[in-house]
């Protein structure tokens, strides 16, 4: 006799996230009825990644971060890409989508600095270094291959970054400033030690990754976090461009240097590269 349970195919997707059974929506096994008006945005945020109910002191932490990049004036290249993007297709979805595009190494994404301190704190575990030991050893591991210790510096703040440091103060306050937290900040001490390294302080996505990484968030996360943060101020934006009116937006021609101005003479080049009249 045949097992009908073994001729099934395996299961195509497999998730926890959430399920519709019965006529319900349920996240992570929560009724959404439930959450709906039974927590804030930020707890159920939290619920959806880390698959737990947060406390208080995590969505007071979770809920700084969201706040630390909510807009940055036309400095913060997504913004301007997405305005670009919507002077030329009207559209929503085509500016958040440009704003989204525009994240990465250089901007908005913590992803680097959290590796950089899950690694660095695994490696002092292991190792049984003391925090202050270690920290300088990374700093000089960095300068030997010169490298850019990720979340320090920003173009504007010097010494301290305002926004990193309100973050601090709240991630202390809900008493998740631990280790790692602890381990990085002694690598921005033994950085700053070096010469010429003091006004160098720790930026907001350097500390909106300590704190998300306190929180068990994964080095992926951190990013998506830093996006979902941004998107208000992106899309206050894309509205002010939509309600402008004003199609397709260039850069100004007294903005750009177009280099050699030279003009060439296409027949003579074309029979100078071997091509013969006519053809």
């Amino acid at each position: 006799m045949v097992d009908d349970a073994a001729q099934e195919p395996p299961a195509y997707w497999t998730s926890t996230v959430s399920r519709i059974e019965d006529g319900r929506v349920l996240i992570r096994g929560y009724d959404l009825e439930e959450l709906i008006g039974g927590q804030s945005f930020t707890a159920s945020t939290f619920l959806l990644l880390r698959g737990r109910l947060p406390t208080p002191e995590e969505v007071s932490a979770l809920d700084a971060v969201l706040d630390a990049v909510l807009d940055y004036a036309l400095e913060k290249p997504g913004t301007v890409a997405a305005r670009y993007t919507v002077s030329a297709n009207p559209s929503m979805v085509a500016g958040l989508a440009s704003a989204v595009l525009a994240v990465g190494q250089h901007t908005l994404a913590p992803e680097d600095t959290a590796r950089f301190i899950i690694d660095a704190h695994a490696r002092m575990v292991a190792t049984g270094t003391t925090t202050e030991e270690l920290a300088t050893t990374l700093v000089a591991e960095a300068r030997e291959r010169s490298e850019r210790i990720p979340g320090f510096g920003h173009p504007r703040f010097r010494r301290v970054d305002p926004r990193a440091q309100r973050l601090r103060e709240i991630a202390e306050a809900s008493g998740l400033w631990g280790d790692r937290a602890r381990l990085y900040e002694a690598v921005h001490r033994a950085f700053t030690a070096l010469p010429g390294k003091a006004d160098i302080p720790i930026n907001d996505v350097g500390m909106m990754a300590v704190v998300l990484v306190e929180l068990g968030f994964t080095p992926e996360e951190t990013t998506g976090l830093a996006v979902l943060s941004t998107m208000p101020g992106v899309i206050a934006h894309i509205s002010e461009e939509l309600r402008a009116g004003r199609p397709i937006r260039v850069v100004p021609e007294a903005m750009v240097d177009y280099g050699d101005r030279a003009e060439h003479d296409f027949a003579a080049d074309r029979r100078s590269a071997g091509w013969p009249d006519g053809s």
